[in-house]
């Protein structure tokens, strides 16, 4: 059987570097063989490790929402769980409340409950009194487990899914970044609780959606990244990740990065390009990638490629390509 914890650390070593940090020092520091992990000898990890990684992690990066923005930025297959609920769910609430019952194999912290009532559905976390851990540590993982169940929604449905409410049972300091990433205002409660309405309960998941962003994922790995400086190449990439819910945008973006707007845009400049040519760029490649594969309609592609008409993607590669894309791939 998959060791899902071991999954979500690999996961938190792959997001690591898009912050342009070492991994591997993340690991000296917090006492793990980074070399025993990637090959799968070390899959188990104590309270100890798992409190300075996340520590360490915070600490390096100056970034206190951490665990937000690593949540945020989660691939749907990055944990193996996901999978699992896609073979034995048809619908988001089918999914959901298989949801919970995995999550223990990922943390020993808290754990998940889903209630259903006439007008809506709740995701509740209960914290693990028994277990000792820092006040610290069991925020991050709140903040990681917030954002990914929403963000774990959208890759389910392709489509990006919005909560009714958002609850805290603990003071937070920006709200106006976990309105962004959770797309609802926090309040402070008595316990952690993400409420989605009813809706959202009956959608059905359709399995190829998860089959095609498996294969997308595939395809995005392998695609040459354009010259860019380092950091327009860290951005290239994550604007990749995220591409089957479209292109994020610019404030999404910094926001992941622990940047303002204006700071990433200036550091780009630095670098002698800018946001948009490189959203042009992942657009452009993701598109030439899509059409030649044949395997999706244009106006599949468009959709995937965040554009609301089929018109305005054509215009677009036209620009790019000097051609229409119905023309592209023919002899």
């Amino acid at each position: 059987m998959e060791n899902h914890q071991h999954r979500f650390i690999l996961s938190l070593l792959a997001y690591y570097p898009q912050k342009d940090f070492d991994t591997e020092n993340l690991c000296v520091l917090s006492g793990i063989d980074l070399k025993a992990v990637l090959e799968g000898k070390t899959t188990c990890f104590t309270p100890k490790q798992m409190n300075d990684l996340w520590l360490n992690a915070v600490q390096i990066s100056k970034d206190p929402l951490f665990g937000l923005h690593f949540g945020e930025s989660m691939q749907l297959a990055a944990l193996g769980a996901v999978g699992e609920l896609i073979k034995t769910s048809s619908t988001v609430g089918e999914a959901i409340t298989q949801a919970a019952t995995f999550i223990h194999l990922i943390t020993d912290l808290f754990s998940m409950e889903v209630i259903k009532e006439d007008l809506a559905f709740s995701v509740i976390f209960h914290l693990h009194e028994e277990v000792k851990q820092t006040e610290f540590v069991l925020k991050q993982n709140i903040d990681f487990f917030m954002a990914f169940t929403i963000h774990e929604l959208d890759g389910l449905l392709l489509k990006k899914v919005k909560p009714q409410e958002i609850t805290y049972a603990s003071a937070i300091s920006n709200k106006q970044e976990y309105e962004r990433v959770l797309r609802c205002e926090p309040t402070i409660g008595s316990s952690y609780v993400i409420q989605f309405d009813i809706s959202y309960w009956h959608e059905t998941i359709i399995t190829g959606n998860y089959a095609m962003q498996k294969v997308l994922l595939q395809q995005i790995n392998e695609l040459t990244a354009p010259p860019l400086a380092k950091l327009g190449t860290v951005v290239y990439q994550q604007l990749l990740t995220k591409s089957y819910l479209g292109i994020p945008s610019v404030k999404d973006i910094a926001g992941n990065f622990n940047l303002s707007v204006r700071t990433l845009q200036r550091k780009l400049e630095d670098e002698g390009t800018s946001f948009q040519f490189i959203a042009d760029q992942a657009r452009k490649q993701l598109a030439l990638t899509y059409l030649e594969s044949g395997e999706h309609q244009l106006k599949e592609i468009s959709y995937m490629l965040g554009y609301n008409e089929l018109s305005a993607f054509t215009r677009a590669f036209k620009r790019w390509t000097g051609t229409a894309p119905t023309l592209y791939a023919l002899p």
